[in-house]
């Protein structure tokens, strides 16, 4: 899957949208607004300042010899959406448990695969159904 997007709702709330890679699928999920700027200051190739917390991480990650794999969306459960990082490190795997929004805020820096489970299908929208809404 991939970024293609943050959509605004009318009382501050926000949604990170993810495409599958033949842009016929998009889930919404909802985060908060500190979250979305998270993902979007990379996507949109600024550079904060000072690092922010997905950065610190990822240069932890870097320190320790450890490479972001991939994330994977896992599941929802009551409304809330659960995501794993996989960091490469030397001969093994590590998974760490994540909130989704986290997971990539720190994929778009680390530029590595963002995957879901195939059972979510049924939470994501057809992408021509989205843009004839309008």
């Amino acid at each position: 899957m991939k970024v293609v997007g943050i959509a605004a709702g009318p009382d501050n709330e926000f949604s990170v949208l993810l495409a599958d890679s033949e842009d016929k699928f998009i889930l919404p999920i909802a985060i908060g607004p500190f979250e979305a700027q998270a993902i979007a200051i990379p996507l949109s190739g600024e550079e904060p300042p000072r690092p922010l917390t997905h950065d610190l991480l990822k240069s932890v990650c870097d320190a320790l010899d450890g490479v972001v794999q991939h994330i994977v969306i896992t599941g929802i459960k009551e409304g809330v959406y659960y995501a794993e990082v996989h960091i490469q490190n030397s001969d093994k795997t590590i998974v760490v448990d994540s909130r989704p929004s986290d997971a990539i805020a720190l994929a778009v820096r680390c530029i590595c695969p963002i995957y879901m489970v195939p059972r979510l299908v049924e939470f994501t929208y057809e992408y021509k159904d989205l843009i004839t809404r309008g």
